[in-house]
């Protein structure tokens, strides 16, 4: 394959995280959760699900989007109000829960990267925003029907389209940090994210900007989301297991569990982070996106498309597939797609297979749909940062059609392993690809 560099490109590093999700309220609690294999997923508490067949769901719990921060950010300088909060109790009324999730996770990723203290000598105008959001304010749509439903246009809030609009997360969190640069929302299905990540990366490989806040959130554990999935018979039906539902790659898995979360980095370009001495995780190295043009709603045999999104991540990294350590996999626990995923990550890495490490965190966390992309991400970063593979749990019987791929799917326990680069897949409806490769600096 030709290479398709064809000039200079500057480096982009990871210099931030944050993370809610159901294994965790920030970034720590997750990477704890994933590590020690406990599942985030049980019965549907948002509503009552009695009726449908799927009543399991990886819901983030004990989640106050209003709660103080360690400690007060000072985005727009001394001068500045400070930023005690995320949401104020008014606030919280404006925005939907999606924009909860992901405004609280990108104020943890900017402090965590220390980018605050040196704000008076960075150009906010060369700081952006791309936060994406698969199918927006769904929860805050159907409350906001039945209210309309039983009292008329007169009762429709004001606030309701800044609750619903996707870009409402990306556009919150640009105010709220003064980030002036480009400010946008990917919509992607479950490769949201994962295209906001690449496409953030790539917006500073380029020069455009030196900073992107980048990754994506999803709120949608609905009676309509369920239901519908339920009815196209994609979810898992384990009610009386929830934590055993997600099961990737084993021969009794029986659909996926819809999840919802947020996770955000903060990219940077590589010399203004090394200048201020930032901590970093890992480069972004490379990033692939591609079509199936083959189904709306499945991958296409072989999940060839799959297949062309990670060469082309792993040669825009300028890296040979043996030079990749770790798969942080899509696999959603669905009986057609994990085995379809599994055959394209065997061919890719025909080479190195055998000292290839495969996981999928959905395992634990469900699936976070518009989250999805940086969800695994946020995995293959850690596991390059901590030298530590998280498993995918619940898997007690290999399908057979995946065991003979000859691939470490990394079973129920965490593997200590020195990682010098990972790839992350992300795939959705419509046939969208996108795989990012991150690696050591």
């Amino acid at each position: 394959m030709p290479n398709r560099i064809t000039q200079p490109r500057r480096s982009v590093v990871i210099t931030g995280l944050g993370a809610v999700t159901p294994c965790g309220n920030t970034a720590a609690e997750t990477w704890s959760s994933l590590i020690a294999g406990r599942s985030g997923i049980g019965r549907i508490t948002r509503f009552d699900a009695t009726n449908c067949h799927a009543q399991i769901a990886g819901e983030v719990k004990n989640f106050d989007p209003g709660r103080a921060l360690p400690a007060p950010l000072r985005p727009r300088g001394e001068a500045g109000e400070a930023l005690n909060v995320v949401f104020t109790p008014k606030d919280l009324k404006k925005f939907g829960r999606f924009t909860h999730l992901g405004a609280v996770a990108a104020v943890e990723a900017y402090a965590d990267s220390g980018l605050d203290a040196h704000r008076a000598a960075l150009n906010a105008e060369r700081m952006g925003v791309n936060l994406g959001v698969g199918l927006g304010g769904l929860p805050e749509m159907e409350a906001m029907h039945d209210t309309w439903k039983a009292g008329g246009f007169r009762k429709i809030s004001p606030f309701f389209i800044i609750q619903i609009a996707p870009n409402l997360l990306a556009g919150q969190v640009s105010l709220l940090l003064d980030f002036r640069g480009p400010n946008m929302s990917v919509a992607s299905a479950c490769a949201t994210s994962g295209h906001a990540l690449g496409e953030a990366a790539a917006a500073i490989a380029r020069g455009d900007v030196d900073t992107m806040l980048a990754g994506g959130a999803e709120s949608t554990v609905t009676p309509l989301a369920v239901g519908a999935f339920a009815q196209m018979r994609a979810l898992s039906t384990r009610n009386d297991a929830p934590e055993k539902a997600s099961r990737p790659y084993d021969k009794d898995r029986d659909g996926f569990v819809l999840g919802e979360g947020a996770v955000v980095f903060v990219l940077e370009e590589m010399e203004q982070a090394q200048k201020r001495g930032a901590r970093i995780y890992a480069e972004l190295r490379g990033y692939g996106a591609s079509a199936d043009a083959y189904h709306l709603s499945s991958l296409a045999p072989g999940a060839e498309g799959s297949a062309r999104s990670m060469r082309a991540a792993i040669e825009r990294a300028r890296l040979r597939p043996a030079e990749i350590d770790y798969v942080s996999a899509h696999a959603t626990s669905t009986p057609g797609g994990d085995g379809e995923e599994a055959a394209a990550i065997a061919q890719v890495f025909a080479e190195n297979k055998s000292a290839l490490h495969v996981s999928g965190v959905k395992s634990m966390t469900g699936h976070l749909l518009g989250g999805a992309g940086a969800m695994g991400a946020f995995a293959a970063v850690k596991a390059i940062h901590e030298g530590v593979i998280p498993p995918t749990i619940n898997l007690e019987n290999v399908d057979p059609g995946c065991a003979e791929l000859g691939l470490n799917f990394t079973p129920n326990v965490a593997v200590k392993k020195n990682v010098r680069a990972a790839l992350a897949n992300s795939f959705g409806f419509g046939g969208t690809n996108a795989s990012i490769v991150v690696a050591r600096v």
